[in-house]
């Protein structure tokens, strides 16, 4: 069967990146209650005068920002050129603004209370017709119309309406787009053929275009490479082969409290292989019980500059490229509290051990 990779973000995005050479760089004020922005030589572009909702560190195309004047608030969008566009019009979703992403970010129409998108040149990319929109990724992205917005206590969800996988063109790919696993998907491994994938790790959608587009679930995936690639050969040197550079850890907790290290990957393996070839060994018993759950990379934990690729421009992890694959194994004895945690990061040379965390043995 022929199949077409599909590189929407090449097609589609390559005028927006053009103009994103130049990244400037978030810096506060003396006494860290503005922000501003420099470039990469230092110059300011921007005096600190940005708070509130100003969530971006890096400025690629167009942020969200918040400034004080007259004595009031106000927000909105701002290109790099200087332009304001959406005035109170802020996307905001778990106390945040939206952050660019593929040089479009979305925006809420306050009188419609519709969802549309702006290109990194402040034009409207998507027009304000949609309930919700989800991040673009490798130029698509998900809309949902018609839907009615529900409260349930202080939080709302929707309810009804219809999904769309689009393009950043406003073209529909895939009408009843219904996953509501969207994280679970890996857009940038899209597929598109004349019948649905007979690999076991894909999700197949028909298009209206009669072909079927197919995606990469993340978890399938990594379930397939824990079984063939990992558990299939616990000798150390394989092991090795599957670390990160350096693995974090920390100690059972001991009075409410635990202490976390970070070793490199040789060490770590070489003072504690008996112990997680044990832990390994136990995901191959039948009456192990573990679950698997799809993570982000936390900031606050790899805050170094060799994870930055791991990031958005506002410091919120890529799980939707690189997600965290965190095995959590429970124990036997129901009675027995706490659970073992292995995490894998998925990396540009696959998935890698990055943190172990374990319930009562110690690691060294």
């Amino acid at each position: 069967m022929k199949k077409i990779i599909i590189l929407y973000i090449f097609l589609f995005s390559c005028t927006v990146f053009a103009q994103s050479n130049d990244i400037w760089n978030a810096f506060w004020n003396k006494d860290t209650t503005k922000i501003g922005f420099k470039d990469k030589n230092g110059v300011i572009k921007i005096e600190p005068k940005f708070t509130g909702f100003t969530i971006a560190r890096k400025f690629e195309n167009i942020i969200a920002v918040t400034n004080e004047k007259n004595n009031d608030w106000e927000s909105y969008y701002l290109t790099k050129t200087g332009k304001i566009i959406g005035r109170d019009s802020l996307y905001v979703f778990d106390n945040g603004p939206d952050c660019e992403n593929e040089g479009f970010i979305r925006f809420r129409d306050p009188k419609t209370d519709k969802m549309g998108m702006f290109n990194g040149d402040g034009k409207i990319a998507i027009p304000a017709e949609y309930s919700n929109l989800t991040k673009v990724k490798n130029g698509m992205f998900i809309g949902l119309k018609d839907a009615k917005k529900e409260m349930d206590g202080e939080h709302f969800f929707w309810k009804g309406g219809k999904e769309f996988l689009i393009d950043i063109n406003n073209k529909i790919l895939v009408e009843n787009f219904k996953y509501n696993n969207d994280y679970h998907l890996n857009y940038f491994s899209v597929e598109k053929a004349a019948k649905p994938s007979k690999d076991e790790t894909r999700e197949s959608f028909r298009g209206i275009d009669e072909q079927y587009y197919s995606f990469i679930n993340f978890e399938k995936e990594f379930r397939s490479w824990l079984k063939n690639n990992l558990l299939s050969d616990l000798a150390k040197d394989n092991l090795l082969k599957h670390f990160y550079q350096k693995i974090s850890y920390s100690t059972p907790y001991r009075n409410g409290r635990s202490l976390s290290f970070t070793e490199t990957k040789t060490k770590f393996i070489n003072k504690n292989y008996k112990l997680i070839k044990k832990k390994l060994l136990e995901l191959t018993t039948a009456n192990c019980d573990y679950s698997i759950f799809i993570e982000g990379l936390n900031p606050y934990n790899y805050a170094e500059n060799e994870f930055s690729i791991y990031f958005n421009n506002c410091n919120e992890a890529k799980d939707w490229k690189y997600p965290v694959m965190d095995i959590v194994i429970s124990p036997k004895n129901k009675t027995e509290r706490g659970q073992d945690h292995l995490e894998f990061l998925r990396t540009e040379n696959g998935y890698k051990l990055i943190s172990v965390s374990l319930r009562k043995d110690n690691l060294k």
